[in-house]
Order: structure tokens, then C-alpha cells, then sequence
């Protein structure tokens, strides 16, 4: 390999993430039997039908959601359906610490084995109003005390799987008898796996849903800085789905109007985006991208090659992110030749002033 231009780090070589994900390859379904999964929000949309999917192939399911009716009916459901008692619903609030310190403590101690092996960080929301408020807000000058825009779907949607990554990130790594992940290993007993859920408006503009997006572009950049870090220091894999918009309750009634008749993702082909994941240990730091059903014809009008026909399930991750790293490794390259060039003498003044700077104003000058 050539040496990097001078003030470019080379990515490390003990950097764990597997080749782009072939679409094309059967799932191991198999392979979800006795695992232990818990689904945040798992009462509705993309969480029920990955539970009704992952239960049907034996795995043991534990869901949180705000909706108790909906998720104990689901639960009981789901028990009769697949004679497994270990299915379980606990109530959670994504965007309350305790609710989830206590969730992740119950559902480690209902699981079958004593641990979780994969976590779906999955609850979510898009609360219209709060998106037109926010982009037309009212003359706050006229206001002596106006109260703070809410941020229900900010809480949700990232603050809630910051919450759910940190215990992910504590219970996975102590699941008892489960191995760090490998490349080149899709299979094992016990797992350590952590999905986050984000959007296509983690990836590209969403005009008039600005929280929305600000919100699942910092799940990307969530995903983005632990996939690097985590199989390293926990051997947890961690990976990521991107869908397109799908009718599901999310979207809401007026979102589906706005859609009708135009390309829309299916929670079918999010739950076999998400179960491929789930189901191949081997795959680690990726992130897939679902959208509507494409022909060869328009995949390839859009430069796009077909692993399968009427591919609907594309890696996203880390190819098409690879331009913007090399740019930032770039800015980074300069700085490093900055600091080259300063060397010792420039960052001991560049100290010394700081200090200088700081004394003088504890002084009052």
C-alpha cells in the first residue's frame, strides 16, 4: 500500500466492519432461534412487524412502548401464536431515564438466559405541529417569558436512542456466554447486536420536518462514530436501517395523502432489511437504505446495479459515506500539518498565551 500524503492518518488496520451486505443472499432465519431481543417501541410499525417476523422463527421478544393496550394485546398475541411464554411487554417511556434503566433491568432478567443479545433501538415519532411551529414560530420579541417550542420528536427520536445506546451498550457487552463479534462468523449461540433505527432523512434534506430530520441525522452520526469504536472495545456490532417512507402510523394520515401514488417504501422489505441483519452475525458496521421496489431499467437510469430483481434493500454504508470521510480526514490532514509545522515550540505558546490570557482576567485586567 502507498504511504498517505504528508498530514493524513491512515484508517487504523484493526478498524472491524464487514464487506457491503449482498441483498442477494438467502437469510439464515435459523439463526434467530433462542435469541433474546428487545424492541423499544415495539408495540406498532416497524418494531410489531419485527416481532411478529423474528417470534414466528423462535427468538424470544421483549417490547417497551408508551401504548400499554397495544403491546400487552400484542404480547398475548404473540404467546398463543408461537406457544412461547417468553414474550413480554413492559411499559417505556423512551424519553424517561428511569423508565429505561428499569426497562433494560426487567428484560434481562425475564430473558430465557439471563441477557439480551440484540436491541432494536427502534421507538419513534413525527409530530406534525411541531415541525410548522418550529419553522414558523411567533414574534418571541413581543413575549416577556415565551415558552420553549416543544420537542417531543427531538426527545424521541434521539435523545430516547442515546438512552437506549447507553444500556445497549452495558447489557450486550455482559451478555453471559456470548462471544465479541467476528468477521466472517454469521452464526453463534448468543449475540451482541444493536440496531438503530433512523431514516432516509438521516441521509438527505427533508424540507418542512426539520426536528424529524435534525433528529435522524444524529442517529446517522451516532451510528457513524460507534461503529468504528464499538466492535473494538466491546465486540458489539452495531448496525443501521434507513428506510424510505412507509405507510405506517408514523407517517400519519396526511403523510400517506401527500405520498399516494408516489414510490413508497413496505414494512415487509424493512422487516427482511432488519432480519438480515439480525439473523448474520457476520455483518457488522452497516447501515441499509430501504425504498420502493426498482427494476434493472430504472436502477439503472439512476446508476445503480441490481443484486436481486425488484430490489427494494440497498448498503448505504460505509461506501457512499467514503467521499465525505476522505474530505474530513482532508480538513484533518491540514490541521495535523499545522500542528507539524508549529511543532513543540508552537503548542507551548499557543499554551502560554491561553494561560497568559486567563490570568490577566482572574487579575481584572
Amino acid at each position: 500500500m502507498n504511504d498517505p500524503a504528508p498530514g493524513i492518518i491512515p484508517f487504523d488496520s484493526t478498524v472491524i466492519h464487514s464487506d457491503s451486505v449482498d441483498c442477494s443472499k438467502p437469510i439464515n432465519r435459523s439463526n434467530l432461534k433462542g435469541k433474546a431481543i428487545v424492541i423499544t417501541g415495539g408495540a406498532s410499525g416497524f418494531g410489531k412487524a419485527c416481532f411478529e417476523e423474528w417470534a414466528s422463527h423462535g427468538a424470544n421478544i421483549i417490547i417497551g412502548d408508551i401504548n400499554d393496550k397495544a403491546g400487552t394485546e400484542l404480547v398475548a398475541r404473540m404467546r398463543a401464536s408461537t406457544n412461547n411464554p417468553n414474550h413480554h411487554f413492559i411499559h417505556l417511556d423512551v424519553t424517561d431515564w428511569p423508565s429505561q434503566a428499569s426497562f433494560f433491568k426487567q428484560a434481562a432478567s425475564l430473558s430465557p438466559h439471563g441477557g439480551i443479545d440484540c436491541v432494536m433501538a427502534n421507538a419513534g415519532v413525527a409530530i406534525a405541529p411541531e415541525n410548522a411551529g418550529f419553522e414558523e414560530p411567533p414574534d418571541y420579541s413581543t413575549m416577556d417569558s415565551p415558552a420553549a417550542p416543544p420537542m417531543r420528536t427531538l426527545d424521541t427520536n434521539l435523545n430516547g436512542v442515546m438512552y437506549t445506546t447507553s444500556l445497549a451498550l452495558s447489557y450486550l457487552s455482559r451478555n453471559p456466554g456470548s462471544e465479541r463479534c467476528q468477521i466472517g462468523k454469521d452464526t453463534a449461540t448468543r449475540d451482541r447486536h444493536l440496531i438503530l433505527v433512523s431514516s432516509i432523512a438521516g441521509l438527505a434534506s427533508l424540507p418542512s420536518q426539520p426536528i424529524y430530520a435534525a433528529a435522524k441525522h444524529g442517529v446517522v452520526g451516532l451510528f457513524r462514530a460507534l461503529r468504528v469504536t464499538t466492535p473494538i472495545k466491546h465486540g458489539i456490532r452495531i448496525n443501521m436501517i434507513n428506510p424510505y417512507f412507509v405507510d405506517t402510523p408514523i407517517l400519519g394520515p396526511m403523510g400517506a395523502v401527500v405520498l399516494a401514488g408516489g414510490g413508497m417504501a413496505t414494512v415487509p422489505d424493512v422487516v427482511e432489511a432488519t432480519t438480515r441483519l439480525v439473523a448474520d452475525q457476520g455483518i457488522i458496521g452497516r447501515a441499509l437504505a430501504i425504498g420502493s421496489k426498482t427494476s434493472a431499467e430504472d436502477a439503472r437510469a439512476m446508476g445503480l446495479e441490481l443484486q436481486t430483481k425488484d430490489q427494494a434493500v440497498w448498503d448505504v454504508h460505509a461506501d457512499d459515506f467514503a467521499q465525505s470521510d476522505l474530505f474530513v480526514r482532508r480538513i484533518i490532514g491540514v490541521t495535523n500539518l499545522i500542528t507539524q509545522a508549529k511543532g513543540w515550540a508552537g503548542f507551548v505558546s499557543d499554551v502560554a498565551r491561553k494561560v497568559s490570557g486567563a490570568t490577566w482576567k482572574a487579575l481584572g485586567y
